[in-house]
């Protein structure tokens, strides 16, 4: 009977002992992994990759970290514009984090170019870029893990909004100085300064009505085509499709627009505004009667064509819309 507990030590040493080292060598093999990632992250916010750091760093366990991948193509033969311009928001987000004071190993941010590593496209069955994909400490992305990029747009901030709910992580996005916007003030300032200083003894222009109003329509047509939107969300200017190569200008979805779009409805909106101009022209004007009537028939073309396209552009976008006018 004494030689039953021994036994059992002995069995439970030899249970133990190889579990202990596995899980021993298992945390030295995430020590490496993570020092490793802070040793690149140091060196570079957005970490680049090919196939094998991906699936060592990104794929293979044991991993307590998550991993923020963008997949991209931004070799020029690749003519991937959004490509281009995501890839600047990412790098501003990254960056970001890096230098924030909250900054550990909890969250890094990596990149994998579609020529760097074209194997990790096929491995995850990934036919367009750029896309974003989470890939989770524990588990495998889930559907929520890759970014609405058609929805969301690729600005810095939307992407952060976006990790905070994947990760926990919060980043505050700090871009850097714009001196664009002062500039053109300053200048603006100086142009107005120089024209009352040359014509101080006459500031009759100052109460033109017809330059103000154009100022005024200009500055309505910018802002109901969408271009507070577009500040704001950073949609890509226009859409590639993978398959096909055929570019899209429209987005197909009430919930998004891309760049192109609301130059397009700019150009509808001022198309029919300046028709309804002509018509007001017509009506109340003093020329003779032969130019008012060619001066009417534009007006009513420019409405009637802006207008039907107009129309159209909404029926794409709102997908059931039952009226149309010309064109459908």
């Amino acid at each position: 009977m004494a030689a039953l507990p021994a036994l059992a030590l002995l069995l439970l040493l030899c249970w133990g002992g190889p579990r202990a080292a596995g899980q021993k060598r298992k945390e030295m093999v995430l020590s490496e992994k993570v020092n490793q990632l802070m040793e690149w992250a140091s060196k570079r916010s957005v970490i680049r990759m090919n196939g094998d750091k991906f699936r060592r760093f990104v794929k293979a366990p044991p991993r307590n970290y998550s991993v923020i991948v963008m997949f991209t193509a931004l070799q020029p033969h690749r003519q991937c514009v959004v490509c281009k311009q995501a890839d600047e928001e990412y790098q501003i987000l990254a960056n970001s984090w890096r230098y924030s004071s909250a900054f550990t190993n909890k969250i890094f941010f990596a990149m994998v170019d579609f020529d760097e590593g074209s194997d990790v496209f096929q491995m995850l069955n990934m036919n367009s870029a750029p896309t974003f994909i989470n890939f989770p400490a524990k588990g495998k992305p889930k559907r929520g893990d890759t970014y609405e990029l058609q929805v969301r747009g690729f600005a810095a901030e939307q992407l952060a909004r976006w990790v905070a709910d994947r990760t926990d992580v919060n980043i505050r996005v700090i871009r850097p100085p714009n001196y664009a916007g002062p500039l053109m003030l300053g200048l603006l300032l100086a142009v107005i300064s120089g024209l009352v200083y040359l014509r101080g003894s006459n500031l009759d222009f100052l109460y033109n009505k017809t330059g103000w109003a154009f100022v005024a329509l200009c500055f309505v047509l910018a802002m109901t085509s969408g271009q507070m939107w577009n500040h704001i969300r950073g949609p890509p200017y226009a859409h590639k499709n993978p398959h096909t190569g055929q570019m899209s200008y429209i987005h197909g979805s009430s919930q998004a627009q891309f760049v192109a779009e609301t130059h397009i409805v700019l150009l509808f909106n001022g198309g029919v505004t300046l028709g309804m101009v002509f018509l007001h022209e017509a009506a109340t004007s003093d020329m003779d009667v032969g130019k008012r009537k060619i001066m009417c028939i534009a007006g009513i073309g420019l409405v009637v064509v802006f207008f039907s396209w107009l129309l159209s552009v909404f029926r794409s976008k709102y997908h059931g819309y039952p009226y149309s006018f010309l064109m459908s």
